[in-house]
């Protein structure tokens, strides 16, 4: 649709394509202003912080206009269930939109992705997603068409899902959703001893232009700690795409960090 806002894949809902993620302990009145300013996918996810569950009970009222991601670590069956339960009660919600299992580098057993489905199957959440650090492993699980959502790791230091999954994932209708995390590569980008003498030091606002300017991704996550780190992310939407001369500057900067010619 645009810079600011796209379709989630399969999922063919219209969602901003900055999420707010709640790990790095986004205050509630955070939650509330991404709301007003358009984010409507929020991650309740790796650490189900106290002060994010509070915004996500103020929107309430607008229950229908946000997706809610509820993520369970779990490797046990009958543990999916009873996390993502207990997540909803915490919430006072009923339903989840995307639940996601996480950090999985091999194709999840059968045992669990029957549990989910099964989660699905009795509305208690409306996608399934997954995340994985394994980038090969997405356009294996895409093409069997389980998941309708993907969480993947890209940023300029680590850009190969340009090569690994974007490229290999089927299209049309099939095509899954895409959010990416870590944006600013847990603050490396932000400054790191490796960034050579000549170059800019990249932003947080660099860093989520950088990745919202590949038209793959659907959903940029931001993890932000206050306010004004999350207003790095809203001046990332404001600012729009990067020109060729400043996506390669970050992958210069991204290459340096690394120490190798690709990540």
């Amino acid at each position: 649709m645009g810079w600011q806002r796209t379709t989630l894949g399969a999922t063919k809902i219209e969602v901003c394509r900055l999420g707010l993620a709640a790990g790095y302990g986004a205050p509630a009145e955070t939650v509330e202003r991404a709301f007003e300013h358009g984010v409507n996918y929020f991650y309740w996810g790796s650490l189900r912080r106290t002060a994010f569950a509070e915004g996500l009970r103020r929107l309430a009222p607008n229950r229908e206009r946000f997706l809610l991601v509820i993520q369970s670590y779990s490797r046990t069956a009958r543990l999916v269930g009873w996390s993502l339960e207990r997540a909803l009660r915490a919430l006072r919600f009923d339903q989840a939109d995307v639940l996601l299992l996480g950090l999985w580098n091999r194709r999840p057993p059968e045992r669990i992705l029957e549990a989910a489905q099964r989660l699905k199957e009795r509305g208690l959440v409306r996608f399934l997603a997954l995340s994985t650090h394994h980038r090969p492993l997405v356009p294996t699980l895409a093409a069997e068409g389980i998941f309708d959502i993907f969480h993947v790791r890209y940023n300029a230091v680590n850009p190969g899902a340009e090569r690994d999954v974007f490229p290999r994932l089927p299209q049309g209708d099939r095509r899954p959703g895409i959010v990416t995390f870590t944006a600013t590569r847990w603050g490396q980008l932000l400054g790191h001893r490796r960034i050579p003498e000549n170059e800019k030091t990249p932003t947080a606002t660099d860093c989520y232009r950088f990745v919202l300017s590949h038209p793959a991704v659907d959903v940029c996550l931001a993890g932000p700690g206050s306010a004004h780190e999350f207003e790095a992310a809203l001046e990332a939407l404001r600012r729009g795409p990067m020109s060729e001369d400043e996506q390669s500057w970050m992958r210069r900067v991204g290459r340096a960090i690394s120490g190798k010619p690709e990540a």
